[in-house]
């Protein structure tokens, strides 16, 4: 796998999250190939600044409306950079 920074694992996560019904810790950790310990640490950040919500009844995570905005803008810049990264090595 290669190495991926810190924006990428956490578009990762809010991207596993943001389904329906939510995503358990397991489906994210699965899902993002991250360690436990690392997936901590992750999803304290991401609620630490409403990106993440955490569903104490069901146990789940869900991606908040921040959260999806942040995604949105992510994906966009990533476009951005390949178009860019293509004209360039022309």
């Amino acid at each position: 796998m290669k190495h991926r920074n810190r924006l990428e694992i956490i578009a990762l996560i809010l991207q596993n999250a943001i389904e329906t019904n939510g995503a358990t810790q397991k489906r994210i950790m699965y899902k993002a190939y991250l360690s436990y310990h690392h997936l901590k640490s992750y999803l304290v950040l991401l609620r630490q600044n409403d990106l993440l919500f955490y569903d104490e009844f069901r146990r789940t995570y869900k991606t908040t409306e921040k959260g999806e905005r942040f995604l949105n803008i992510y994906y966009g810049l990533n476009e951005v950079v390949s178009m860019t990264n293509s004209i360039i090595s022309r």
